[in-house]
């Protein structure tokens, strides 16, 4: 059977259509959030490789430093409470719980920061290959960390930018309205804003 002339019309403008729909940011917002959450999971697998190293360097430094027992006992309950707060990707928009998470965090990192200042005072610790082995993993892990962090914010905020502006704002009307803005890291430890003092001996 033959397409009219009227059918061929309207389907030529459903073809139209669809094309100026997938040219013009209609998936931009999944497509961001989707980004949201694998950096998410990326901080996430950073933090947690970081608490795994945790036990290993508790170890190594109790075996030169016993005495040091409530540093050490400090840096293992900080290392349960930052691992016991888990945030999934569905429950990225809950502020109260990100908070949580990053306070967290911020206890094993200062937790972490009087152990590593233990090794000054046992010279032996210091050059032990163990030790020293552990201390760069740790390092190289924080750095990791800043790393997924940074990316994670430029997600959230690639992201919120998206349904904060035309025509994501319009999208995010029509499609996507169950989409909230996502909250990012905020600095929660006390004097963030100010660089650290470090003193050579």
């Amino acid at each position: 059977m033959p397409l009219t002339s009227r059918a061929v019309v309207q389907v030529t403008l459903w073809l139209c259509l669809a094309l100026m729909l997938t040219g013009c940011g209609i998936n931009n917002i999944p497509t961001l959030d989707e980004k949201v959450k694998s950096a998410w999971a990326q901080v996430e697998n950073q933090y947690q490789r970081r608490a795994d190293l945790v036990p290993n360097l508790v170890e190594t430094v109790k075996g030169f430093a016993a005495q040091e027992q409530e540093t050490l006992t400090a840096v293992i309950e900080a290392r349960s409470r930052a691992t016991s707060i888990n945030i999934d990707a569905d429950s990225l928009d809950d502020p109260e719980k990100l908070q949580q998470f990053q306070q967290a965090q911020g206890e094993l990192t200062g937790a972490l920061s009087r152990l590593m200042a233990v090794s000054e005072r046992y010279p032996e610790l210091k050059s032990n290959q163990n030790f020293l082995a552990l201390q760069s993993q740790l390092e190289g892990t924080e750095n990791r960390i800043a790393v997924a962090r940074r990316d994670f914010i430029q997600a959230v905020e690639a992201y919120n930018t998206e349904i904060r502006t035309f025509p994501g704002r319009l999208w995010h009307g029509l499609l996507y309205s169950d989409m909230p803005i996502r909250e990012t890291f905020e600095a929660t430890a006390e004097n963030a804003d100010q660089a650290p003092e470090v003193e050579f001996q």
